[in-house]
């Protein structure tokens, strides 16, 4: 770019990041979801393909979202950047270019399936302000109106113009986030388990530094869904509605469902994006109501065999999942649950109420943010990761990972631990082999099983030698299969293969 056109280009961008750090706070205000770069963010997620997904997942895990955010604010700025080139020559062009692009995030946030009565404000206040600073920036830094202004000597003009605009900008936009941020989250007083769980059984905890605690704290928890701010839900207001092919249709509001008696259960999720060795997935002791007496509330008290029968479960956010309506009333532990780690949920993993599956991959078993729960055929509704062609059964893979030693370290030579966490809900698991280079393969220590929807600890003792070794490890779950060898990525339904690292062992 030109020293000529620089200047009205920064005109352009500062116009565009006061007028969206205004409907910021403008959102903060309404409805934060509206705020312009959010908005385009989740358009941009729901027309993404699937490949593209799952590429970004792989390659940047839980900074994906962020990175989406970055990626959607330099576009809307280098367009803005464009507005203002064009400003001087052409009024009618640069202001056009502005409504534009606020015109379509206007539209991406009544799009929206949660859009409300004011989600169009925010873009009508990027918009409206946007273009008046852009106007009021080209009279101060470029006087004449024209492009020949010398736009190499730093006026101070300029220099209060271009920087109160920036300053303004930055306090703005800060304030909006500020209130996202610090307005107080809403809570629950949970109930007390009418049938608790007991401490769990010692040693399920091998004591093995480097391997994942088999409890994941709520702060560690992985967190993979779709939603860029996840939704902030008054329990005042919530409801759970239970409608669809069944008798009698029930709705319940929370008081109601805290009012219901509560289990407690201890299982293991983890999301179908997860590469083998992958980190998404935790251990979490969660309080709730079984899905099959919340079912059987509205008439259902068996256990159907129809596998075309689903439960279409929807988020506040408009988000749908579609369940087997065989997993929610057979003899698993499927709950809608409030209550995490002896918490409620965290606003970031569903609160007030989600849906936790045992022994199915997050993307058809653990709505977050839970508001309906809607009985009907597959070939009368499609969820969000259906119509992406992910499979509509998606049982989770035996599966086992090498915590420690890290891939890739130098650790030095003698005896050592090769440990980590092996899965396979509703089955259990029965052993773990390892396996140091191409020698025999080695049957580890097991820690105690929880549970057959839990995941295990195990390790094996090794006395290294000096070099580079490639450590394999493969579980056998309770059913006596033995975790395939075969590779495949996570997409449609899930990942396969043995988890393998390198390691070096200094002389």
């Amino acid at each position: 770019m030109s020293s000529r056109s620089a200047l009205p280009a920064a005109c352009g961008i500062l116009a565009a990041a006061l007028g969206t750090a205004a409907a910021h706070l403008v959102a903060a205000l309404t409805s934060p979801a509206s705020s312009p770069v959010l908005a385009v963010g989740s358009q941009v997620i729901d027309a993404t393909p699937t490949p593209v997904k799952q590429w970004a997942v792989g390659t940047f895990g839980t900074a994906d979202k962020p990175i989406l955010i970055g990626s959607v604010a330099v576009v809307s700025l280098l367009l803005a950047a464009l507005a203002g080139t064009v400003r001087p020559r052409s009024r009618l062009a640069s202001t056009l270019l502005l409504l534009l692009l606020t015109g379509l995030a206007g539209a991406a946030a009544v799009l929206r399936p949660t859009a409300d009565d004011l989600a169009w404000l925010p873009a009508l206040v990027a918009a409206v302000i946007g273009v008046l600073t852009l106007d009021l920036l080209v009279a101060r830094v470029l006087p004449s109106g024209s492009a020949h202004a010398d736009p190499t000597h730093p006026t101070r003009r300029r220099v209060v113009a271009l920087g109160g605009t920036g300053a303004a900008a930055l306090a703005i936009g800060g304030s909006g986030q500020a209130l996202v941020a610090r307005s107080a989250p809403p809570t629950l007083t949970l109930p007390r388990p009418t049938r608790p769980l007991p401490a769990l059984p010692k040693g399920v905890d091998v004591g093995t530094s480097g391997i994942s605690p088999f409890v994941t704290a709520n702060a560690d928890f992985y967190r993979i869904d779709t939603a860029l701010l996840a939704p902030r839900v008054d329990p005042g207001e919530w409801s759970l509605t239970i409608d669809g092919d069944v008798p009698r249709e029930v709705t319940m509001d929370i008081d109601e469902l805290l009012a219901t008696p509560m289990v407690e259960r201890d299982i293991t999720l983890n999301c179908v994006s997860n590469e083998v060795g992958g980190p998404y997935i935790g251990h979490a002791r969660w309080l709730g109501v079984p899905t099959r007496e919340l079912l059987a509330r509205a008439g259902l008290d068996t256990d159907p065999r129809d596998p075309d029968l689903q439960v279409l479960s929807t988020s506040t956010d408009g988000m749908t999942i579609s369940t087997p309506l065989s997993a929610l009333l057979d003899d698993r532990d499927a709950l809608v649950a409030v209550g995490m780690n002896g918490a409620p949920l965290p606003r970031e993993h569903g609160f007030p109420a989600r849906l936790v599956t045992p022994g199915l991959y997050g993307f058809v078993g653990a709505t977050k943010w839970l508001t309906r729960m809607t009985v009907t055929r597959y070939d009368a509704a499609s969820a969000y990761w259906t119509d992406r062609d992910w499979a509509t059964d998606g049982r989770v893979r035996t599966q086992a990972r090498i915590d420690t030693p890290r891939a890739l370290r130098r650790i030095p030579p003698g005896r050592t631990v090769i440990g980590g966490v092996a899965w396979a809900q509703r089955r259990g698991i029965e052993r773990v082999d390892v396996r140091v280079d191409d020698g025999e393969w080695r049957r580890a220590t097991l820690g105690t099983e929880a549970g057959v929807d839990c995941w295990r600890q195990w390790f094996l003792p090794w006395d290294a030698t000096p070099g580079r070794h490639d450590l394999t490890v493969r579980a056998t779950d309770g059913t006596g299969e033995v975790q395939t060898r075969q590779e495949a990525t996570p997409f449609p339904s899930g990942a396969t293969g043995w988890h393998s690292i390198a390691v070096t062992v200094t002389d």
